[in-house]
């Protein structure tokens, strides 16, 4: 089905059909919480970039294919759902793994943590500059480099640490290897978007849906909100429109990535709660109810099917979804092993619904 123009739009409204969605930035976590949320991505979408960031990492080919037939053994078999692993970028992954990587029809790209930036990052890079040589192998043998942009220092506010990470550490990376691939993932600022949008076709970024839908007064609205608090954290309304903006743009370097990262009730509601949000009992409708805040519904299928496949180099998806116009309540809580777990939006209405995956 082609994209709708906005001409088109208002007769059907009340419904919309899409190519399937891929998810180009997701947490599936391990063992007994894997197995409660895979199906939830696996409902919704073909394929997904399956983040590398266990305990301990995946830093190595057999232990991607070891956690990638995890999750298909974790999967609901009247599913169709391919997970494209990713390797853990360390101080001491060699040449030999990025080979390795390449040559493995499973593995997509590399992820590179700087070391303490965000769950299960203690194993993260600590001097990018000491990892070129690996940079190097990768924009040779054309593996891509995922980021997770932000300085870590102490010293510097947590509001600017995406900003500042992209003056220090990735401009330098960009103009060195202007030939490798660089996702810039769950980009949060204006800073984000301006870089992304100057930087060459090797360029790309992800937006989630949260840092669509929220700015950082949701965290504190009504008290403190623990299920709120992500990484990169949530920026001033500002950076929301700014995000808003290039998602609904059209621009091929801005594509989906929900970057749900699935933690238990007590992880999140303690005195130092987890990072992370989930999302993805609902990613395509949360996108869609961004998108037409937008007014940009006729984008939305480009953003959700079409970018992330094109540049990865990957075929685009034959099936289609189907959502509606039907306004549904978003549980409290969803299983999670013997916990629960606190979905994005809980008990709260959303306008769009899933309604049917069609072969």
């Amino acid at each position: 089905m082609p994209i709708l123009s906005k001409a088109e739009l208002p007769k059907r409204m009340h419904e919309l059909t899409l190519t399937q969605p891929d998810d180009w930035h997701l947490h599936l976590r391990d063992g007994e919480a894997l197995i409660h949320v895979v199906n939830f991505t696996a409902k919704q979408c073909r394929r997904a970039i399956v983040m590398p960031n266990l305990l301990p990492p995946v830093i190595n080919v057999k232990q991607a294919l070891e956690y990638r037939q995890r999750i298909l053994n974790a999967l609901d078999p009247t599913l169709s759902f391919d997970p494209l692993m990713t390797l853990y970028l360390t101080n001491n992954t060699s040449k030999q793994d990025i080979q390795e990587a390449v040559g493995s029809e499973h593995v997509h790209a590399v992820k590179l943590y700087p070391a303490g930036a965000t769950t299960n990052s203690e194993s993260g890079v600590t001097s990018v500059e000491n990892i070129y040589p690996t940079f190097e192998t990768m924009q040779e043998l054309g593996l891509p480099l995922l980021i997770h942009g932000e300085v870590t220092s102490p010293d510097i506010d947590v509001f600017d640490r995406e900003a500042i990470f992209i003056e220090k550490t990735l401009n330098p990376i960009c103009e060195t290897f202007p030939a490798l691939k660089v996702v810039f993932e769950h980009i949060t600022t204006k800073q984000g978007v301006d870089f992304v949008l100057s930087a060459n076709k090797n360029v790309a970024a992800t937006i989630t849906p949260h840092h669509l839908l929220l700015n950082r007064n949701a965290l504190f609205q009504g008290g403190i909100q623990p299920h709120h608090y992500c990484l990169p954290i949530l920026k001033r309304e500002i950076h929301q429109q700014a995000l808003l903006s290039a998602a609904t743009s059209g621009n091929s370097k801005f594509f989906l990535g929900t970057d749900s990262a699935p933690h238990s009730k007590n992880k999140k509601e303690s005195s130092c709660g987890c990072a992370g949000i989930f999302s993805a009992h609902a990613a395509i409708e949360l996108y869609a109810e961004a998108f037409e805040s937008q007014n940009a519904l006729d984008k939305l299928e480009a953003f959700a099917s079409f970018y992330g496949a094109d540049f990865y180099g990957l075929e685009r998806n034959k099936t289609k979804v189907t959502i509606k116009k039907e306004v549904w309540k978003v549980p409290a809580s969803y299983p999670l092993g013997s916990e629960e777990l606190v979905p994005f939006r809980a008990e709260q209405q959303l306008p769009w619904k899933l309604v049917t995956i069609n072969e």
